[in-house]
């Protein structure tokens, strides 16, 4: 396969004399799809003239959704994106999960104004969550690519789609919008933006902060958020322009608790955390060590060895858990276009802190008269920096090329820690404050990733047809290095591929009608953490990962597209089928409870075959109706067993429905939008998923419906709208998010969390 891409991409460049490619280039500002007559009124803008399925968000539509929903849970109408949280928002951290043709959101690649946001996992291993990156407010335009994506993103993970945000342009004139939001478990939300308007030579900025606080909508606990964005652009020559951004988030989320099946139909679909009843807390503790059941030692034989009902293990009751992070990323560059030439050069800074909490009944507090229970956190501290950029230009009359890079330095220390309390009766720490002074380290790593990325475009029109060719290539070091070892890994280890090709067509075969397709081709870099990735096992784990017949391989993917558009009067659609063939899969064998942290054993396990096809459509109906709907198929499975390096079968896995991958995606809004008005319901079909490996164990499928009703009146140059938002309108009781806590081979696990209740929400916006 690698060869003949080689050759077909050499072939081609010797006949059209050079290597040119700009239909992927990074832009100096937000371009929308090149659809003649506007799509001002329309839901999604389907990616005319792309070599591949495109799809874009506009920021009206995400200020449809409740306030401060995620723009992540804003793209789940999109075909084949299976979007998951606990929470009506989308922005609980731990439950947020995204995967796009049985990609999940950590074979994703994620960008915002181009820089990279690393895959989305919760342990902030090499960036941060979009959520946390800019406000909802500020996001002006969402694009997703559900195959491989742009060649040109500063991701080395995308396996699967891309998604890629941009940031709301500053307004030519002097603005000031607010903005208050209140609803449903006593959520209170404000924000409020100021634009400069043009200072002078056209420079312009905003400025913004968040504040938002709610309850729990089960158990007890907050969830809190203060955040700001800025963003300045200032014009240094014809149409070249300097541009900065900065954003700060804190976010402090108490969470809700890991279920399995078992535990929701013996407990009940609202049990929770027991964060109100730490004497009951502290009892469980005393019982479980008294039976065994943590390996500590009997801390109150008075407490017995009988769970008190409905409570049958150790695990059906925590006290407490949250989730902190403190984050600033800021960037500066200049981008132009401008004597024939498009370019952008870009640095950033990201500097994260966190820490994740669990009180923990596995390990008491030390001392007389403490705890049976500690808090255990996993602690984040990284300093991410790097610069990216491109250079664009025309070659002869039909060909434009495209160079670009990519660098990134992340040091990220992480650290397993324990924290005492000192009473039996009254908590001593609070579990929204960053925690200090442990007692013991369980183990403490700096890690460090290199990474160099380049990639070459090339764009060739002849008429009607338009052909896209291009690679991209990577070297990604990881380096490990222990303060305190514990009993995980060490050393280094490198990926380096330098030639990823992709190729792609568009024809336009009249009456608004296109066809596309593509190939791309791409690898995986690793990841360097302690919870994740090939140190994120034991020393003789990892040595035994460098060479001989376990050797690790990085995961890859072939990805070929074949689809239409047409844009016809009020209707505008897309049809589009895909075989995906994911190869070297690596799978981390964990034993115990997967909250306890046992270190996990890496390895390939084999090749997955997705295959599948989408449908979009958009209709205006006319008298501001619009109805917008997607459906999509997928039918992904697992190529191979899993085996040990002896031969032993772990897990009979060939053939089967890969975990977290519904067959049927449905989802369609109706809309409304005249005088005034504004109305939309919207409602999203999923089927059964599985949450094991080997199919035993799933989850039924569900519908989900939402709402918006809003008024905007006219104050002759003043803004006043108030809008109303309901989530989860019908009170559905289903399972949302599985995998909170990986996917086991087969059985039952405590990795599910269920979906929030019907929610209220009121907004009022103001401006002028």
């Amino acid at each position: 396969m690698r060869k003949a891409a080689i050759w077909l991409l050499a072939g081609t460049s010797i006949l059209t004399s050079g290597t040119a490619f700009a239909q992927d280039a990074q832009t100096v500002a937000p371009v929308p799809a090149a659809d003649e007559g506007g799509d001002d009124t329309q839901i999604v803008v389907i990616g005319r003239g792309e070599t591949r399925q495109v799809q874009q968000l506009s920021a009206a539509d995400i200020q449809e959704l409740a306030a401060g929903t995620s723009p992540l849970k804003a793209i789940e109408k999109l075909p084949s994106v299976n979007f998951q949280s606990a929470d009506p928002f989308g922005a609980y951290e731990w439950a947020e999960r995204v995967s796009i043709r049985s990609f999940n959101q950590n074979q994703l690649g994620f960008t915002l104004d181009g820089i990279p946001l690393g895959d989305a996992s919760y342990g902030n291993v090499n960036g941060l969550h979009i959520s946390r990156a800019i406000t909802s407010e500020n996001v002006g335009e969402v694009r997703v690519s559900q195959g491989a994506g742009a060649i040109g993103t500063q991701a080395t993970n995308n396996l699967g789609g891309t998604l890629e945000f941009f940031s709301r342009e500053p307004s030519g004139r002097f603005g000031v919008h607010a903005e208050g939001t209140y609803g449903s478990e006593n959520t209170v939300r404000l924000f409020g933006r100021v634009d400069t308007g043009d200072l002078g030579g056209g420079v312009k900025a905003y400025a913004s902060y968040v504040y938002s606080d709610l309850d729990k909508w089960k158990g007890w606990g907050a969830q809190r958020t203060n955040q700001a964005n800025g963003k300045i652009v200032a014009p240094v020559a014809d149409g070249v322009r300097l541009v900065g951004t900065i954003s700060y988030s804190d976010r402090r989320e108490n969470d809700y608790q890991d279920l399995s099946l078992g535990m929701i139909n013996r407990l009940g679909y609202d049990w929770d955390n027991i964060s109100n009843d730490y004497a009951l807390a502290v009892r469980i503790a005393d019982i479980a060590n008294n039976r065994g059941d943590t390996g500590a030692p009997v801390s109150n034989a008075a407490a017995g060895t009988v769970y008190p009902a409905p409570v049958a293990t150790v695990d059906d009751a925590y006290f407490d858990a949250a989730g902190l992070r403190r984050d600033w990323l800021g960037s500066f560059g200049v981008e132009g276009d401008t004597g024939g030439l498009n370019f952008a050069l870009k640095g950033y800074y990201h500097n994260n802190h966190g820490q994740g909490l669990w009180y923990t009944p596995y390990v008491p507090s030390p001392g007389a008269g403490a705890s049976p229970i500690s808090i255990r956190t996993t602690e984040y501290d990284m300093d991410r920096k790097g610069l990216f950029g491109h250079l664009t230009g025309k070659i002869g009359g039909n060909n434009e090329v495209t160079v670009g890079g990519w660098y990134e330095n992340n040091a990220f220390q992480q650290a397993r820690r324990f924290y005492a309390l000192s009473s039996r009766t009254a908590p001593d720490r609070d579990s929204l404050d960053f925690q200090s002074d442990p007692f013991a380290t369980q183990w403490d790593y700096d890690y460090t990733t290199d990474t160099f990325q380049y990639y070459v475009q090339d764009k060739l029109t002849f008429g009607a047809l338009t052909l896209n060719l291009g690679w991209k290539g990577f070297s990604v070091k990881n380096r490990a290095d222990p303060n305190t070892a514990g009993s995980l890994a060490s050393g280094e280890i490198k990926v380096t591929d330098w030639f990823q090709p992709t190729a792609g067509f568009n024809f336009r075969i009249g009456g608004g009608a296109e066809l596309f397709g593509g190939f791309s081709q791409v690898t995986r870099a690793f990841t360097a953490s302690a919870t994740t990735g090939p140190f994120a096992t034991t020393q003789a784990g990892f040595n035994a990962l460098l060479s001989g017949s376990t050797k690790l391989k990085p995961e890859q993917s072939d990805t070929w597209e074949l689809g239409g558009r047409v844009r016809s009067g009020p209707f505008t659609g897309s049809l589009a089928g895909y075989y995906v063939n994911f190869r070297n899969r690596l799978l981390g064998v964990t034993t115990g409870a997967g909250i306890v942290g046992n270190p996990v054993t890496l390895q390939n396990v084999g090749d997955v075959r997705a295959i599948g096809f989408e449908a979009t459509g958009d209709l205006r109906l006319g008298s501001g109706f619009g109805a917008f709907v997607s459906y999509s198929y997928n039918d992904s499975t697992y190529r191979d067993d899993v085996v040990n390096s002896a031969g032993t079968l772990l897990a009979a896995t060939r053939g089967k429905t890969v975990v977290d991958a519904p067959k049927h995606l449905l989802k369609g809004e109706l809309t409304y939008d005249m005088g005034g008005f504004n109305a939309r319901i919207g409602a999203n079909y999923m089927s059964k998923r599985y949450f094991t490996y080997t199919n035993d164990q799933s989850v039924e499928g569900r519908v989900v419906v939402d709402a918006t009703l809003g008024y905007k009146f006219d104050l002759g140059g003043r803004d006043l709208e108030i809008q109303a938002n309901a989530t989860n309108l019908f009170d559905k009781k289903y399972i949302s998010t599985i995998g909170t806590n990986g996917f086991g081979n087969s059985g039952d696990n405590q990795t599910l969390m269920v979906g929030a209740p019907q929610q209220f929400f009121v907004t009022l916006k103001v401006g002028f």
